[in-house]
């Protein structure tokens, strides 16, 4: 980075340094763009007198501006490359671009280019990296926390920490392994000066954040709070009366949208499900999502700030660090749970145009969701405290494969209470796994019951969001503790709204057809999970080809919202027990039809075209019976084809709800069995049979019971379930 034509002197002459490193990032001639009077604030307080500082600033305000321009003045006067620890490779890619226009060298290391970490590491040590971009999982990987980090801290210029709201659990997106930078803050050396930014930390959240990062208490640091009114944003609320109705709303008022923008929904189904729709429609969308490929997830990002698409359809994972100033509108289809993490994601919008609109169109399956998502929170006390048990008595370091049939957690929530343990100093993340450090711990139950009434009022006050007469700028602002919060004159309380919210009769019936449409793959399993034996299951490796069962079938997802929002009230544990309603039966009967005529099915005509089921065969169930052998009845009676029986329990069978994989097969192990007359059934059918059940959310009860059934003789193993859970 050169910077010959930057003064280098303090006082007037910083100003003037900072004002011409600001003109170069925005791409504007020298004296024509000048910092605002809180960024050159915290600027000033960064470069001449080496202080922390935590700028509170609603979304657009320019965070990014001021460690840009502090990193430039800074490197000048021969610091070391500032390292940002960033929550998201969108949020990267869009600040390395950005760095580049004010001449700053920046590189990340995150998931997406491992190749490149040595390469990287030795360009910061030779001095060729102005600006690091680290994610905060980098922090606990063994080798970066013990080899890079320390070396990091020591030639550190500037630390700045993006969307820093992260570190505190009181918010709505807390990551525990923001919390190591407590450690990389202890080891900076005197005189370094840290950033923490965020646009969404309530009074409580900023406490929080300001204790942890040493911004608070009794540091001298510089706090920025500023208010968090956006006004190129008009907010507005549509309760339409189903999916089908909000589905039709978008494809027939979303060329009305000024722009291009974000269509946010709360799960992957749904983000599916509406990109298909809408392309359908003739609209130019693209998916993004949290199973969106690094790659995929990249061109939509670049077709989005091109215009080339009028919207990206995605879910939280592009929450937070999208910069596309011209933002023209978001739209949520499907309420957050939280007022905090709404006014974060409404915030992508309007941040260089003069107005952009806000829409939400809340469903009726927005609780369940949010109910789905606070069930999954750190796990109770018991599930911990066997988790530190095992880790004590284990003689070597466990990985999470390893040690996650010894616990009842899958593992993206064990990972997740391990970081929070390593956190807290109970356990360490070594080469080769996971390790007890020792000390002693205890579990925090008030402070854990705390977050949950948290997320509970977060929960209702988006309730009283949806329904205030009151304007709804200020209900955000307020949320946020933001003292100046006024009525804006612009939302749809204060004003008209702007949206009618009528559809078409056409718009209305295409949208239903596509949410009716039925029919999802069931994948088999194909590999036992390691660490069975351990368990004592003596299975392992790759599940014989002669006892897996075949690619199944399901009528939809549960967190989808066609089939989803119908099968939900049939499938939630509260639920009665009862015959399966015709509509049901129908659409499944359609799901097999569909089956048998398309690709490889047996009545495609194909070659190698599976065979023609030879029977029914239903799960036994405790919990609906009922449901399930109608179901298998009505099947059998419209294919025209032997109900064969029941695989049955053969006693007390543990629960298995949420349980991680080899938990899971501990309880199946010798709790299912073919009775006698099935087994007899089986070879007299000479074919494959249909496997009939309620549910599936692993695949694991179905790879036990193809697998008996199989070795009982039956030829093939179809299964064929109502809903696919998650």
């Amino acid at each position: 980075m050169t910077n010959d034509d930057l003064p280098t002197a303090d006082g007037p002459d910083l100003r003037a340094a900072a004002d011409a490193v600001l003109a170069r990032l925005v791409g504007a001639p020298t004296g024509a763009a000048r910092l605002r009077e809180d960024q050159w604030r915290a600027i000033e307080a960064l470069v001449a007198d080496k202080r922390r500082a935590l700028v509170v600033q609603r979304t657009g305000w320019g965070k990014s501006a001021v460690y840009f321009v502090a990193t430039a003045l800074l490197r000048e006067r021969g610091a070391g490359p500032t390292v940002i620890v960033s929550p998201l490779l969108a949020l990267m890619r869009n600040q390395v671009d950005a760095a580049a226009r004010a001449g700053i060298r920046a590189r990340t290391i995150n998931s997406s280019n491992t190749e490149e970490w040595d390469t990287i590491q030795h360009e910061v040590a030779a001095g060729e990296v102005d600006v690091l971009l680290v994610s905060p999982e980098r922090l606990n990987n063994p080798d970066f926390r013990d080899q890079v980090l320390p070396k990091l801290a020591a030639a550190t210029g500037l630390l700045v920490v993006d969307e820093a709201h992260c570190i505190s659990d009181w918010g709505h997106d807390f990551r525990p392994d923001y919390r190591r930078l407590r450690t990389m803050l202890a080891d900076l050396p005197p005189g370094v000066p840290v950033l923490a930014t965020t646009a969404t930390a309530n009074a409580r959240v900023t406490a929080d954040v300001a204790e942890q990062l040493g911004t608070g208490g009794g540091s001298d640091a510089l706090v920025l709070r500023g208010p968090l009114d956006r006004e190129s944003l008009s907010l507005g609320v549509l309760q339409l009366p189903d999916a089908a109705h909000r589905m039709a709303w978008l494809a027939e008022h979303l060329h009305e949208l000024p722009g291009s923008g974000i269509i946010y929904t709360l799960t992957v189904a749904a983000a599916e499900e509406v990109t298909v729709f809408l392309r359908q429609c003739g609209h130019p969308v693209a998916s993004y999502t949290g199973k969106t490929e690094n790659a995929d997830r990249k061109q939509a990002e670049e077709d989005l700030l091109a215009n080339r698409v009028k919207a990206l359809v995605a879910t939280s994972a592009l929450g937070m660090g999208f910069d596309k100033p011209d933002l023209g509108f978001v739209v949520h289809l499907g309420s957050p749970s939280s007022p905090i993490a709404y006014y974060q994601q409404v915030g992508r919008a309007g941040r260089g145009v003069e107005h952009a609109e806000v829409l939400l169109l809340p469903g009726k399956e927005d609780q369940a969701i949010w109910e789905y998502f606070a069930s999954i929170a750190f796990p109770p006390q018991e599930q911990v405290l066997r988790t530190l048990d095992v880790l004590a008595r284990a003689e070597r370091p466990l990985s999470l494969p390893a040690l996650e049939p010894q616990v009842e957690l899958r593992r993206s929530r064990l990972e997740t209470m391990l970081k929070v343990l390593d956190v807290d100093g109970a356990v360490r993340r070594v080469q080769g796994g996971w390790i007890s450090t020792g000390a002693s711990w205890t579990y925090d139950s008030e402070r854990y019951a705390w977050v949950a009434k948290q997320r509970a009022a977060e929960q209702q006050a988006m309730r009283d969001y949806i329904t205030t007469t009151g304007c709804r700028m200020e209900f955000l602002r307020l949320q946020l503790d933001d003292e100046g919060a006024a009525p804006c004159g612009r939302c749809d309380t204060c004003a008209e709204p702007r949206f009618s919210d009528s559809v078409s009769p056409a718009a209305l019936a295409s949208a239903r057809g596509e949410l009716e449409r039925a029919g999802v793959e069931v994948e088999p399993r194909k590999m036992w999970p390691t660490g069975l034996p351990a368990v004592g299951v003596d299975l392992k490796g790759r599940i014989p080809a002669g006892e897996q069962s075949a690619p199944g079938r399901a009528l939809g997802r549960l967190s989808d919202i066609g089939w989803g929002n119908r099968l939900r009230p049939v499938l939630t544990p509260q639920a009665p027990d009862g015959p399966v309603p015709d509509d049901v039966a129908k659409a499944v009967v359609g799901v097999l039809s569909d089956w048998a005529k398309g690709p490889g099915g047996w009545a495609s005509g194909e070659p190698d075209a599976l065979p023609r089921p030879a029977g029914v065969v239903t799960m036994a169930s405790r919990t609906r019976p009922q449901l399930i052998q109608s179901l298998g009845a009505r099947i059998a009676e419209i294919g025209r084809l032997p109900l064969l029986g029941s695989v049955e329990y053969t006693g007390e069978i543990s629960r298995l709800s949420r349980s991680n994989s080899a938990q899971r097969l501990k309880a199946l192990d010798g709790a299912l069995a073919v009775p006698p007359d099935l087994a007899a059934a089986l070879k007299e059918a000479g074919g494959p049979v249909l496997l009939v059940d309620d549910a599936t959310e692993t695949g694991w009860t179905i790879a036990v019971a193809a697998r008996i059934l199989r070795r009982a003789g039956a030829q093939g193993v179809m299964p064929l379930v109502l809903a696919v859970q998650g």
